[in-house]
């Protein structure tokens, strides 16, 4: 069974694009970079993505105007020196639960898939560190060696036997990776206990050196406190939802996420 609904807004054609994956995650550092190459590279919404295993609500945005948890698909076309064609990953949440991300994540990639010929992916997200840094560094792991050499090229640190990339950004390198797709995870530096601009700033930086590509960064801080005011709504439905429960049943006090 589908777990996703997909709105599709323009029929577009791309050539060999390259998909870029950035939900909210640590630090909210790759939607942040995502976001603003969207706005300042004047990408076009293509689809939107409706699911059942997104978070039950809405949020409630200026003047009392709701906005749905979704995702939503983006494309640029003929970006930088190389002339790539890239679609972009986006959205205000990620599925709930550990096997709806699978899903929902191989559900998005078979759509894309079915209408593009994809053979290069990033994804992009933040890396805790838990105390400050003096400067961020942007760490990398990749489905092929070939892959591993391009991050070099690019002063990307590579981890290594290093834990895991967990939610959208590690699910997606997987799928890929079985379908023989390239596939990069870049990760800002980050403390993760807010919207990290910095890591933000140098996560963009890099990707602008692996897709040979520039982009002026002086209103990212901008761009963060409008990231900031979305996920602090996010976060009070959510935690208005986990006491809602909890009042509901004091004898169990779980919830889903």
């Amino acid at each position: 069974m589908k777990t996703i609904e997909v709105n599709i807004l323009e029929e577009i054609e791309l050539d060999n694009p390259i998909f870029i994956e950035a939900l909210p995650g640590i630090g909210h550092v790759g939607k942040l970079a995502a976001d603003y190459m969207i706005d300042e590279l004047n990408a076009i919404k293509f689809a939107e993505i409706y699911s059942p295993t997104f978070p039950p609500q809405v949020l409630v945005k200026e003047e009392g105007i709701i906005e749905n948890m979704i995702n939503e698909l983006y494309y640029i076309e003929n970006l930088g020196e190389d002339d790539a064609d890239i679609i972009f990953l986006v959205g205000n949440t990620q599925a709930l639960a550990p096997d709806a991300q699978y899903l929902v994540c191989k559900d998005i990639l078979d759509f894309i898939l079915e209408h593009f010929d994809i053979n290069r992916m990033y994804t992009l997200g933040g890396i805790a560190t838990g105390q400050p840094v003096e400067e961020v560094k942007v760490f990398g792991a990749a489905t092929t060696p070939e892959s591993i050499e391009l991050l070099k090229e690019a002063d990307i640190v590579i981890r290594s036997n290093d834990g895991g990339i967990v939610g959208a950004s590690g699910v997606f390198l997987g799928l890929g990776a079985r379908l023989g797709i390239q596939g990069s995870c870049l990760m800002g530096e980050t403390l993760g206990y807010y919207i990290d601009a910095e890591a933000a700033e140098a996560l963009l930086k890099k990707l602008s050196i692996l897709l040979n590509f520039e982009i002026n960064v002086d209103k990212l801080d901008e761009r963060a406190e409008e990231t900031r005011e979305m996920i602090a709504r996010a976060q009070k439905m959510e935690q208005d939802l986990i006491n809602r429960a909890n009042a509901g049943n004091s004898d169990d006090l779980r919830y889903i996420g």
